[in-house]
């Protein structure tokens, strides 16, 4: 399960761009658009070409022939105003879905896209998130909302909405109750007091509640805890990234919050990632956690104030009999927090996820551990940046073959001792193995070779090796030319910052290594120096099967330097 934390990443809309990467990418759009003509009547309608609505038979009865076709020839005509649009931004046209994420639209985009929703009256789902320029327009939107009133997903994330955009929202809300998402996350404006005029107007019918990074208050806290009440609906609340969330203020706070969660008897999910909670928070939410018999989803991560104090939470864990994941990394867990989770963890049956990541305590009690969780249910268990020992990283080889997912990336202790863990794999279970700074050797990558030779991999899709420089090429060289990774999408095996080394010795087992690799998408290779030549072959060879490659071309060949390697988070 993933939050919108990590989607942010991943979706490129977290890079700001320049204004003038901007203007040039609107000037290459509009270019683009006007060699184009427009499609008008001569698009096809049938639904699984276009997406063009299918009701316009039901909608024309009772109708006389020519007002029928009158209604026909409008809507026809309306269809290729929308498909014309769309195909402006690169996208296709479908009468359910409006996807228009990260498409540098402009207000006179928005104003565009507005005339034309009257055309998309079974529209279910709208996305117009990572476009910063339409910040201060939404109003032009939002005031015909009442022609898409079947609704379901509205997403506006990183809009730079304004307090006006959030006013103009809230009056809108009215026109779409079947509202089940809405998404806000990374609007700055959206906390100080604009979201509490938007609350109180959210339908019934609302499911999910996405507010990442909206710099909310603990007046916000509690006028969403008087919200929760009147939304009996409600499955995922995520307000992850607010660290004054939690503060206690005048006129109310997370207390108020906290407590109105024993009313949300439907809620499974909830993420309060970098909160700012405490151990005190803890206690007020710990009251309310027992009330809630569907969680299956608690984040909790990055919050450092609750070190010490985790057992006022551990104390309410078993009465959620149904919780599937538990996120608790980089939380500065000390001996006694690790004591208070492993007595309550045996209760806790459904558990398949439990992220313990960049804890330091954690390195000396993975045996402890292995032994209360339900092994066979595990899914995920990433200890990446814990300080594993010899002994943790061989208890960790017991639960090894359950999971979906193992990373001990910044584990040094792997560094030869890595077949212990690769021998405990499972065929088609095992889906990522990130091994990112783990001080691998040659023979470890060469036994990883042999491993895919055998087929336990087949089922991989996320390869992660990057900052092993200690490995030599006739490793990297083993690895591609042993095969059996034909379901990798992707593949990182970057050098580390500030250095940099030849491939040329096993470029060309790389290159032979891509058309066994067909779902490959993503290979990540920055600070690896080539010829120009090879470089060029490179390229060719990624562009021509549609590989994402993240290169350094400028990059000449040269030594490995010896820069300190950067460390994660702590």
């Amino acid at each position: 399960m993933e939050s919108a934390v990590g989607q942010r990443g991943r979706d490129g809309g977290s890079q700001r761009r320049s204004p003038l990467d901007v203007i040039m990418s609107q000037i290459r759009r509009k270019r683009s658009a006007s060699d184009r003509k427009p499609l008008g009547r001569f698009l096809s309608r049938t639904s699984d070409r276009t997406g063009t609505p299918e009701d316009a038979e039901s909608e024309n009865k009772g109708r006389s022939p020519g007002a029928a076709a009158s209604v026909e020839n409008e809507r026809e005509a309306g269809w290729g105003r929308v498909s014309v649009f769309l195909q402006k931004l690169g996208k296709k046209a479908d009468s359910r879905i409006l996807s228009l994420a990260n498409c540098d639209l402009t207000a006179t985009d928005l104003l565009e896209l507005a005339s034309l929703l009257q055309f998309l009256p079974q529209l279910e789902e709208m996305d117009v998130s990572w476009n910063e320029l339409i910040g201060g327009s939404l109003t032009t939107l939002t005031s015909h909302l009442q022609h898409v009133s079947r609704i379901r997903t509205l997403k506006l994330c990183s809009c730079r909405l304004n307090a006006d955009d959030v006013a103009a929202l809230g009056e809108a809300l009215t026109s779409v109750p079947l509202l089940e998402l809405l998404d806000l996350s990374w609007n700055s404006s959206v906390g100080g007091g604009s979201l509490q005029g938007l609350l109180g107007r959210l339908p019934p019918s609302l499911r999910e509640l996405h507010l990442v990074a909206c710099q909310l208050t603990a007046l916000d806290a509690a006028a969403l805890g008087e919200l929760m009440a009147i939304l009996p609906k409600i499955c995922v609340l995520d307000v992850s990234c607010n660290p004054e969330f939690t503060q206690e203020a005048e006129g109310g706070g997370f207390g108020e919050l906290a407590s109105s969660l024993s009313h949300t008897v439907s809620l499974t999910t909830l993420r309060l990632q970098a909160c700012g909670l405490t151990a005190d928070s803890l206690y007020a939410l710990g009251n309310s956690l027992r009330c809630l018999p569907s969680l299956r989803e608690l984040d909790l991560s990055r919050n450092r104030g609750l070190v010490g104090g985790l057992d006022r939470l551990t104390f309410h864990l078993p009465h959620i009999t149904h919780l599937e994941s538990l996120d608790l990394h980089l939380c500065c867990l000390r001996h006694a927090d690790l004591d208070a989770l492993l007595q309550a963890l045996p209760s806790l049956t459904a558990l398949s996820e439990l992220n313990l990541s960049s804890n330091k305590v954690v390195g000396g009690g993975v045996h402890e551990l292995v032994s209360v969780l339900p092994l066979s249910q595990m899914r995920r268990l990433p200890l990446n940046n814990c300080k594993l020992n010899e002994e943790s990283f061989t208890a960790l080889s017991l639960v090894v073959p359950y999971l979906r997912s193992v990373d001990v990336s910044w584990c040094k202790v792997v560094g030869g001792r890595l077949p212990l863990l690769l021998d405990a794999l499972q065929p088609s279970v095992i889906l990522e193995l990130r091994l990112s700074s783990c001080s691998l050797t040659t023979d470890d990558l060469r036994h990883l070779a042999d491993v895919c030779r055998r087929g336990s991999v087949s089922s991989l899709r996320v390869l992660d090796l990057s900052y092993n420089s200690s490995v030599g090429d006739a490793g990297w060289a083993a690895l591609f030319a042993a095969g059996g990774l034909g379901s990798l999408e992707e593949a990182d095996i970057s050098l580390r910052p500030m250095t940099s080394a030849p491939c040329s010795a096993w470029l060309p087992a790389l290159l032979g290594s891509l058309p066994r690799m067909p779902a490959l998408a993503r290979l990540a290779m920055q600070r690896w120096t080539v010829g120009s030549q090879e470089g060029r072959q490179l390229q060719y060879s990624v562009k021509n099967r549609n590989i994402q490659l993240e290169w350094d071309p400028e990059v000449t060949d040269g030594k490995t330097s010896g820069q300190e390697e950067s460390q994660p988070e702590e």
